[in-house]
C-alpha cells in the first residue's frame, strides 16, 4: 500500500462535508487538539450566552430569572437535547450533578430494584479497567449495603460465566477510557437480562462521540458527563437517564428538594417526582447548565449534515487515518496501538503504548502544539497509555497528519528525553 501524504489528507479535508462545523469553536491557531475526549473545545456562543445570563438575567432580573429566563426548567431542557444523542425520549434525561454522583444514584436504585426482585443477589460485576471513579462509587455502596464488587477482564472471561444467580447489576463503561474499546450494548444487555441482571452504563466517552440508542439497546440506567465530547466546559453538569419502567419503583438515595414532586410547596415530608426529575437533588448550577446547552447545541446544528451518524463516519475515518499513520511512521520506535481496529469495536479515541517515556512523550508533543493526554497503568496488567481523542466537530484530516508528523520528530530526535518533560503535573 502506498504511504499516505499530507496532500492526501488535505484532499480529504476538502471533501469533508462537516469541515464547516469547526467555525463554531474557539481553538488557538496552529494547535492540534486531540484531547476533546477529556475536555471539549469552547463553543463560540458560550461566552456571550453566559455573559448575558450574568449581566442581565442575574444582574438585572435577579431572582425573577428562575421564572422569566427559564432557569428552573434548564436541567430538563438540556436533558431533552442530550436525549437526542443517546436514543432517549423527551422527558427521560436530566442534566444534573456529576457523573460520579449520578452513578451513585442509579446504582443505589438498581440495587434496590434487584433486591426487591431477588434478595439473594448480592454482587455487582464490572471491569477491572473501568474508570476508577465508577469502581470507587461501587466499592463504597457495596461496603455500605453489604454487597460484593466483582471485577473481571471481559476480553479474557466470558461474561455469561460471571453473571451468576447472585449478581444484581452489571456496571460497564460503554467506551473504555483507556483503550477506546467499545462494548456492543445491545448484545451485553440482552445477555444480562436473560440472566436476570440489570445494566448500568457510563456514557462518558460515548455521548457526542458515537451513536447510542438506549431504548433499542435495552439499557436500564445510563449516566454521562458534559465536559468531554459535549463541550460543556470544565466541570460541566453530567446527565442521567433511567428507563421509564424503573423510574418510579424506588427513591434515589439523595432525596433533595429539586427531586420533590412540588419543591415550592416546602412540605416537611419527601414525595418524589414521578418523572426523571426525581434524580435531581439540590439547586442546580445555572451558569454551568447554560454553558453545557451551548455545547450540546453544536450537535443540533450538525443534524442537517447527518447528525450523529455523519459524525461517527468522520470519527472512524479520522481514527483509521491516525492508526494507519502510526503504523507507517511510529512502529519502528516501539509505538503500538491498543485500540481495536474493527470500527464496531472502538469509540472516538485511540490509545497507544510505548515501552518507556509515555508521559514525557505527551509533554514533548504538547510543547510542539499537539495536545493529547497520559493515563497511567498499574505497572503489571495495564500499561501506561498515550491517549488521543478525535472530535469530528472540529478536527480535520490534516490535523491528524500534523500530529503524527510531530510525533515522529519527537521520537526521531529523542527530544522527549529532555529533563523538562519529566516533571509530573497535577493533571496528566
Amino acid at each position: 500500500m502506498k504511504p499516505l501524504s499530507y496532500e492526501h489528507c488535505q484532499a480529504m479535508d476538502r471533501q469533508d462535508p462537516l469541515r464547516g462545523l469547526k467555525e463554531m469553536y474557539q481553538l488557538p491557531e496552529g494547535l492540534v487538539y486531540l484531547d476533546g475526549n477529556s475536555l471539549g473545545a469552547l463553543p463560540k456562543t458560550t461566552q456571550s450566552r453566559v455573559t448575558q445570563a450574568i449581566q442581565h438575567e442575574w444582574g438585572t432580573e435577579l431572582i425573577r430569572s428562575w421564572n422569566s429566563s427559564g432557569w428552573f426548567e434548564l436541567p430538563r431542557k438540556v436533558g431533552d437535547k442530550i436525549a437526542q444523542l443517546i436514543g432517549a425520549h423527551p422527558g427521560e434525561v436530566v442534566a444534573t450533578d456529576t457523573t460520579s454522583v449520578n452513578l451513585f444514584k442509579v446504582l443505589a436504585t438498581a440495587l434496590s430494584i434487584a433486591a426487591a426482585d431477588s434478595p439473594v443477589k448480592k454482587k455487582i460485576v464490572s471491569e477491572r479497567s473501568n474508570f476508577p471513579t465508577d469502581l470507587y462509587i461501587a466499592q463504597a455502596i457495596c461496603k455500605e449495603r453489604g454487597y460484593e464488587l466483582v471485577l473481571v477482564d471481559i476480553q479474557e472471561q466470558e461474561l455469561g460465566s460471571v453473571l451468576l444467580d447472585d449478581v444484581a447489576v452489571l456496571m460497564l463503561t460503554h467506551v473504555n477510557y483507556r483503550t477506546g474499546a467499545m462494548h456492543n450494548m445491545r448484545e451485553v444487555s440482552e445477555l444480562a437480562h436473560g440472566l436476570g441482571v440489570l445494566t448500568v452504563w457510563d456514557l462518558a466517552h460515548s455521548a457526542g462521540a458515537v451513536p447510542v440508542d438506549l431504548h433499542s439497546d435495552g439499557a436500564d440506567f445510563a449516566v454521562g458527563c458534559g465536559y468531554k465530547y459535549l463541550n460543556g466546559g470544565p466541570g460541566a453538569p453530567a446527565f442521567v437517564w433511567v428507563h421509564p419502567k424503573h423510574v418510579g419503583r424506588f427513591w434515589q438515595p439523595l432525596a433533595g428538594w429539586w427531586g420533590h414532586i412540588a419543591p415550592f410547596d416546602f412540605s416537611p415530608g419527601y414525595v418524589p417526582s414521578s418523572s426523571i426529575t426525581r434524580f435531581q437533588c439540590g439547586t442546580q448550577p445555572i451558569l454551568s447548565l447554560l454553558a453545557l446547552e451551548c455545547g450540546v447545541d453544536g450537535f443540533i446544528s450538525a443534524q442537517e449534515l447527518g447528525g450523529m451518524h455523519a459524525l461517527r463516519e468522520k470519527s472512524l475515518a479520522l481514527t483509521d487515518l491516525f492508526m494507519r499513520l502510526v503504523d507507517e511512521r511510529l512502529t519502528p520506535y516501539g509505538i503500538s496501538i491498543v485500540t481495536p481496529r474493527e470500527p464496531e469495536g472502538r469509540g472516538s479515541h485511540v490509545g497507544l503504548v510505548e515501552r518507556e517515556g509515555a508521559y514525557e512523550i505527551i509533554q514533548a508533543l504538547a510543547a510542539r502544539g499537539v495536545v493529547g493526554d497520559f493515563r497511567a497503568g498499574d505497572g503489571e496488567q495495564y500499561p501506561d497509555i498515550l491517549r488521543f481523542g478525535f472530535t469530528p466537530l472540529y478536527l480535520g484530516f490534516s490535523d491528524v497528519w500534523n500530529a503524527v508528523d510531530h510525533f515522529h520528530k519527537v521520537m526521531q530526535t529523542e527530544e522527549w528525553r529532555h529533563s523538562r518533560f519529566a516533571h509530573k503535573n497535577a493533571v496528566t
